[in-house]
């Protein structure tokens, strides 16, 4: 074995050594890169970061009303106030107005027209945050209120939407309703959801000497953001650097409607030359920030004698609030996932993109596509019903296979036997079969408790559906001690994208992950980065850090067989880079990183790469409504088990049960993390957490105690989570691996299915309630109510077998 004499230098050495740690920590499962800050309370997140003394606070002027004209605003009493420094309204915007993300239709403060409770009027900047805050009660506003449009099925109705409807057909529809066939019928209302995030929405804005801005922001889109503020403050981008270390929590709701504050923050730093604060309270930011997008969803179905789907029509109507923000994609997406797993046949699917006078709702994780799966999956629990079959019987006649393998937007779905073999697996390693016997024996004899149970399929599409989002960059530095610094796109909000991107860059050049180090997301090391959304961060951004990193390794292997083995007979596929040295061939060469890399620096070969990856393969036609807008399909599948008590409606979420597909997953540890925390949030979604407005359009479960989020006391009590092996992506993903931050969110449907399940086995007939959600307690009480007067009914009308006799 030969190796070449180290430089001399003293930390070269650090990082040569493997010390003990191999490549192999690279593609294993690694706890959060971040970890330890968040359990000690070291990580700093945006209301941690310190201000300069001369930092100015801001708070805003809300409009109390959900549909009028300003008639009035004094804002004189408001200046007067102790401590203010400046206030102002949009005549004091300099740039751009109207900040809508894709489509025109955010104001950044009302002009005249008042379109949702909670619109901001004004913002005041002070000295202090509690000086700002009673300026902003000082204001004199005057509002002629006009009637507000609450209701999204009486708006689509009468064409007021946000954006034009969408019709997606897939073969003759019509033909197959009215072939004869058996017809099913069924309507819900899905209610939407609070991000409830523990770091609120917030800012931190700094002028610059240049006449720039920068920006400091728990935000999922830098780049989006810094485009906007440019706009704004009529400024060149590159006058806007925006920085986003970590975020705590997002969920969609920082993708667009972080923008606005850091906007309104920006005009006060640069009118003022002071830096600016702004930071919602609980309160506001419930308030004044879109949800998850309600959903009024109806389906008319054909089947044959054996419930297998031959056709339909399903329509979607989505509660967009008052303007476009992101609905145009999100009602798509709840269109694409209308089918979940199963073949559909000859379908229409209608999307309408109701306008409300609330908030604009705006991306959530799943965007839209656990809305759309709610339908399918309630048709599935009525054809069981109806045809007196278990349901998970029809689920699997239902599912896509060979022959019915064309989604209704003309997609191919891959990977057919996956979602079969996950779905046995799952129905025998939960003992699926023997419960549902258990369970039956245990209603039958017991007329307060019911138990239920359902296993219900996952297929999620991985990849944004507008096309230009789909690509990512990447910087990376090599220093001369040897230690590896990367820089990517995408954006740390809890859910281990940063972990993963440094295990890639360790695990191309060879590394131990400590050798790797993350920086923070600043739009002046990347530029024009997509949101980190659509479960695609590590797939877009693990690509990019991987093109940078293989860059970075060609040109030094190129180096060293030109510059330190140029006799050596060696080839570029006799080397390779591990457990920190340059190997080549069968071991007769090596070199520890720390000496190749000063020795490529003393050579000025160059130590920084940069990296780029855009997504192949997918297209969509949206006037043809056909396509490939995703990537490849995620799946999985949960089993829940529920006891539902029929006197008050109260419920224990017993056992969940979950197998769940990331192909060659990246990081074990945190999939699971993310399945077990996608899950409960769906859970919560759909049982507990429930959006209340009034009469006069006005939230009023604004903070935790009159919105309730999943607790620990909610967590099952047997939670079984398990990754599917021996199935990596068929698509050239990273590694092969699969997203994991969206798909497990749909498995939560699983639950609400099971108190459908445990309600219906109060009616002999086996009719299955209605149970718009989220499923509370008063919600499944009403659904057991209206089971048992339709049970009554029934029997009130059918004539006893003494009376028939009588009447023979």
């Amino acid at each position: 074995m030969r190796t070449l004499t180290r430089l001399s230098s003293t930390s070269a050495t650090t990082l040569a050594k493997p010390g003990g740690s191999t490549t192999l920590e690279a593609k294993a499962a690694q706890q959060h890169e971040s970890a330890i800050k968040h359990a000690t309370g070291r990580a700093a997140y945006i209301d941690d970061l310190p201000a300069p003394a001369n930092a100015l606070h801001i708070a805003l002027g809300l409009s109390p009303v959900a549909h009028g004209r300003l008639t009035r605003l004094d804002l004189d009493p408001v200046r007067a106030m102790p401590g203010v420094v400046d206030v102002i309204t949009v005549n004091d915007v300099p740039g751009h107005t109207d900040i809508g993300p894709v489509f025109p239709g955010d104001p950044i403060f009302v002009d005249e027209t008042i379109s949702y409770a909670g619109q901001c009027l004004f913002a005041v900047a002070a000295d202090s945050h509690d000086a700002a805050r009673r300026a902003a009660k000082a204001a004199i506003i005057e509002i002629d209120e006009l009637a507000a449009s609450l209701d999204p099925v009486a708006a689509a109705e009468q064409g007021d939407v946000v954006r034009p409807t969408h019709v997606q057909t897939y073969g003759d529809w019509q033909r197959t309703l009215d072939s004869g066939l058996n017809v099913i019928e069924g309507e819900q209302f899905i209610g939407g959801q609070e991000h409830f995030y523990l770091e609120g929405q917030a800012c931190l804005v700094l002028p610059s000497e240049d006449e720039g801005v920068v920006v400091h922001t728990s935000n999922q889109h830098p780049s989006e953001t810094q485009k906007l503020v440019a706009e704004v403050l009529g400024i060149p981008f590159h006058a806007v650097t925006v920085e986003v270390r970590r975020m705590g929590g997002g969920f969609g709701g920082k993708e667009t409607q972080a923008s606005p504050w850091v906007c309104i923050a920006a005009l006060i730093a640069r009118r003022t030359q002071r830096p600016a604060r702004l930071r919602l309270s609980r309160g506001d930011d419930m308030r004044i920030t879109g949800k998850r997008h309600p959903f009024h969803n109806r389906y008319r179905l054909a089947m044959d004698d054996d419930g297998v789907l031959q056709g339909g029509d399903m329509t979607l109507i989505g509660d967009c609030g008052f303007s476009p923000d992101l609905s145009e994609a999100i009602v798509d997406r709840a269109m694409f996932h209308a089918d979940n797993a199963y073949s559909l046949g000859a379908a229409r699917v209608t999307g309408h993109r109701a306008r409300t006078h609330t908030a604009s709702n705006t991306a959530f994780r799943g965007f839209g596509g656990p809305q759309g799966m709610m339908l399918i999956e309630q048709a599935m629990d009525d054809i069981a019903h109806q045809l007196n079959e278990d349901p998970l019987t029809i689920r699997k006649r239902n599912l896509y296979r060979p022959g019915r393998a064309t989604t209704h937007y003309g997609q191919d779905v891959e990977q057919l036997d996956l979602l079969h073999e996950l779905m046995g697996q799952l129905e025998a390693s939960s003992d699926y079969w023997a419960r549902r016997d258990e369970i039956r024996a245990f209603n039958a004899t017991s007329p307060i408790i019911r138990r239920g149970l359902a296993l219900t399929p996952v297929k999620f599409g991985i990849s944004f559906t507008a096309k230009h989002l789909n690509q990512a960059g990447a910087l990376l530095h090599v220093y001369t001690d040897g230690s590896v610094m990367i820089n990517h796109g995408g954006t740390e909000m809890g859910q281990g994208l940063h972990t993963k991107v440094c295990q890639v860059v360790a695990r191309e050049l060879g590394l131990a992950l400590s050798a790797v180090r993350i920086s923070a997301t600043r739009t002046d090391k990347v530029p024009n980065t997509s949101p980190t959304a659509a479960s695609s961060g590590a797939d877009l951004n693990g690509q990019a850090a991987r093109d940078a990193a293989s860059t970075l390794r060609e040109r030094l292997f190129a180096f060293a067989l030109e510059t330190l083995w140029p006799d050596a007979g060696l080839g570029h596929d006799d080397l390779r880079l591990e457990n920190g040295m340059l190997v080549a061939g069968d071991g007769e060469f090596t070199m520890p990183w720390g000496e190749l890399v000063q020795a490529a620096y003393v050579e000025r070969v160059s130590l920084s790469a940069k990296g780029f990856y855009s997504t192949p393969l997918i297209y969509y036609d949206r006037e043809a409504a056909k396509g490939r807008p995703f990537y490849y399909f995620a799946y999985g599948a949960a089993v829940s088990e529920v006891a539902v008590d029929t006197l008050t409606g109260e419920y224990q979420v017993t056992r969940v049960d979950i197998l769940h597909d990331v192909g060659d997953s990246l990081n074990p540890a945190i999939d699971i993390g993310q399945i077990e925390g996608g899950f409960i949030q769906g859970m919560g979604w759909l049982t507990s957490e429930e959006l209340k407005w009034n009469e006069a359009g006005q939230l009023i479960s604004d903070g935790p105690a009159t919105y309730k989020i999943p607790a620990f006391g909610d967590l099952p009590a047997t939670f079984n989570v398990a990754l599917l092996e021996g199935h990596p992506n068929s698509q050239a993903s990273i590694y092969r691996s699969k997203a994991v931050g969206e798909p497990p969110f749909m498995l939560a449907i699983s639950v609400w299915s099971a108190l459908r399940d445990a309600i219906a086995s109060l009616d002999p007939t086996g009719d299955c309630p209605r149970l718009d959600t989220p499923a509370t307690p008063e919600r499944v009480l009403m659904a057991i109510e209206a089971l048992r007067r339709q049970t009554d009914d029934h029997t009130a009308s059918t004539p006893r077998e003494d009376d028939q006799h009588a009447n023979a």
